[in-house]
């Protein structure tokens, strides 16, 4: 099967934040349930570049290159072929709205579009990353600052939990809930040395995030990324 979107994700910025299950409960997609690492429950914001974007091998020009910050957290399903672990979105900010429009209408994802800009700078063994992003004029910004060489991920441990996911549900507005299939290589990654959200979080995300995301990170590191292919998503019996 040919992908829908093809594209590079690069300098993903992820910072995860300890949450209470029950915040996440109504969330959860119909058929999925949610997936923990060691009875923990996470959410975790995301900053990255989306680079040379392609939908059904076509670039669209003047959306090609763009930045993207979203909310996530994690769910799995049974199917036939075992587990399939996923990740479900909260809310996923990019700074067009075009973009925003097809995301929701093809995938159901709740996409929206504000001004956003990002700044990386490679100093000597340091690389700082920040993703910024305006609401009600407000400035949001997510930024880390990681040194030392891009390493593999070790096998069980919390980083592998947050990154390796090839699965997307979204919970529609009728209950369906829509499963579709990401594509990656196994990424590199260096940890942060500092990592900080500034946010407004209430009014980005509601009251139910505010503890959790309010609260120091318990992890933080900068994923090198590489080419992604998504597929077109497919809607399971209820």
């Amino acid at each position: 099967m040919r992908p829908f979107l093809t594209a590079q994700w690069r300098s993903l910025a992820m910072a995860n934040f300890e949450i209470d299950p029950a915040v996440l409960r109504p969330f959860v997609p119909v058929g999925t349930e949610l997936d923990c690492w060691q009875g923990r429950a996470f959410v975790s914001v995301v900053g990255f570049l989306f680079v040379d974007t392609r939908v059904c091998g076509c670039p669209i020009p003047y959306h090609r290159d763009f930045e993207e910050v979203n909310l996530r957290f994690y769910v799995r399903r049974r199917a036939e072929d075992g587990w399939r672990r996923a990740v479900v979105f909260v809310k996923e900010i990019v700074p067009r709205a075009a973009i925003a429009m097809t995301a929701r209408w093809l995938y159901g994802e709740n996409y929206v579009a504000l001004p956003m800009r990002h700044r990386i700078e490679d100093g000597p063994g340091t690389t700082t990353v920040s993703y910024s992003w305006w609401l009600q004029q407000d400035e949001h910004r997510l930024e880390m600052s990681v040194s030392g060489d891009p390493r593999d991920v070790i096998a069980g441990s919390e980083e592998e939990f947050i990154t390796e996911h090839y699965w997307g549900y979204v919970r529609g507005r009728r209950g369906a809930t829509t499963e579709y299939r990401v594509e990656h290589p196994r990424w590199r990654l260096r940890t942060a040395a500092s990592a900080q959200l500034t946010a407004n979080v209430a009014a980005l995300y509601g009251d139910e995030f505010v503890e959790s995301l309010t609260a120091p990170p318990t992890s933080a590191f900068l994923a090198e990324g590489s080419e992604v292919a998504v597929y077109q998503g497919a809607h399971l019996n209820r």
